[in-house]
């Protein structure tokens, strides 16, 4: 079977490797049907984090069908229309009961990768897989997409709300403009925020944002950023900020931009050496974020939401591509060509 390897920074390939097999018996078999490259990604593949030549790659969303299942795998069955998300819950644990099944805390290898292959074994599958009524050939590719995005980005934009405590009528900043940002957005706007400013200097990405809720763009960036956001707040800062990069000046202007008592949700993967928390000590700002609630969400409301029409975040996919040009994919997002690279596998 075909399946993505890094070879080296700036470099990802096919090759043909053995098929998964169930190996324990709650691993679940599924042929991927469509899959994609996430921002994050990007670090290993810019040179930006140290990663291994020629290993595992660290793609971690798609939806498939199930082929095979192990022996305590009672929800799904060979056939399904499943969402594979980058979290494996367990359900049942401290973390999973309080929704935080990012953090599951019955399982170590509680994240996948490697997905962006033709079919993947997916670890403890029992709770953390989402059934899709029918199958791929009863949606339109639009649908598809934004069933996939349900694997991660979405869902993570919506962590971001969920713990930034965004509700009715508040005034939201989003940091970041890439397929996280962007569902930050519909994510803020399906909690109710009245004011959502997003953070974006490119063209493209700011309609993508306007067209999902945001009704303030800043294209600043640093302090200037912040003095915009002043501004538009007449001084007084926002409510809640969605801070979906992960880098020291995203983390920096998250801080800054919040009133006194605000709360900041992070979800950009971290990667600033270190945070200075005296400002966000003397203005009383709440910090929290990790890992998104991928099946959580998904169960409780972002499935219903994408299938009734009431969302449509697969719109962050802008390019397309089959597995065979992985390596454009890449490249894609890399130059800023997409915001995220959708990538068919048949």
């Amino acid at each position: 079977m075909k399946k993505t390897i890094f070879e080296t920074a700036g470099k990802v390939a096919i090759e043909d490797v053995e098929k998964p097999t169930v190996q324990a018996p709650d691993d679940v078999i599924i042929h991927v049907v469509r899959t994609c490259v996430c921002g994050s990604d990007l670090w290993a593949y810019r040179g930006l984090e140290d990663k291994a030549d020629h290993s595992e790659n660290t793609g971690h969303e798609a939806i498939g069908i199930v082929e095979s299942v192990g022996s305590d795998i009672t929800t799904v069955v060979p056939g399904d229309f499943v969402i594979a998300p980058f979290t494996h819950g367990c359900g049942h644990c401290a973390a999973c009961r309080a929704g935080f099944d990012g953090d599951c805390q019955s399982h170590q290898d509680n994240f996948s990768n490697g997905v962006q292959g033709e079919y993947i074994r997916f670890q403890h599958g029992e709770w953390a897989l989402i059934k899709i009524p029918g199958q791929p050939s009863d949606y339109s590719e639009e649908m598809l997409k934004s069933l996939l995005s349900l694997a991660d980005v979405m869902a993570t934009g919506y962590h971001a709300a969920r713990v930034a405590n965004v509700h009715t009528g508040d005034t939201v900043v989003v940091v970041g403009d890439g397929a996280v940002g962007l569902c930050g957005v519909i994510a803020a706007k399906m909690r109710g925020a009245k004011r959502i400013i997003a953070m974006s200097r490119h063209e493209d990405r700011q309609q993508l944002a306007t067209e999902f809720g945001a009704t303030d763009i800043v294209a600043e960036r640093g302090d200037e950023a912040v003095a915009k956001v002043l501004e538009l707040t007449n001084g007084d800062g926002a409510d809640a900020v969605l801070e979906c990069v992960g880098t020291e000046q995203s983390n920096d202007t998250a801080m800054k931009v919040g009133r006194p008592g605000a709360i900041v949700g992070r979800v950009g993967l971290p990667h600033e050496p270190k945070m200075d928390m005296t400002p966000s000590f003397y203005n009383n700002i709440t910090i929290a974020g990790g890992p998104a609630s991928v099946t959580t969400y998904d169960k409780q409301s972002l499935l219903k939401a994408v299938l009734d029409g009431d969302i449509h975040p697969g719109k962050v996919f802008t390019k397309s591509f089959d597995l065979d040009d992985i390596d454009d994919a890449y490249q894609a997002m890399t130059k800023r060509e997409a915001i995220k690279a959708y990538v068919v596998v048949e």
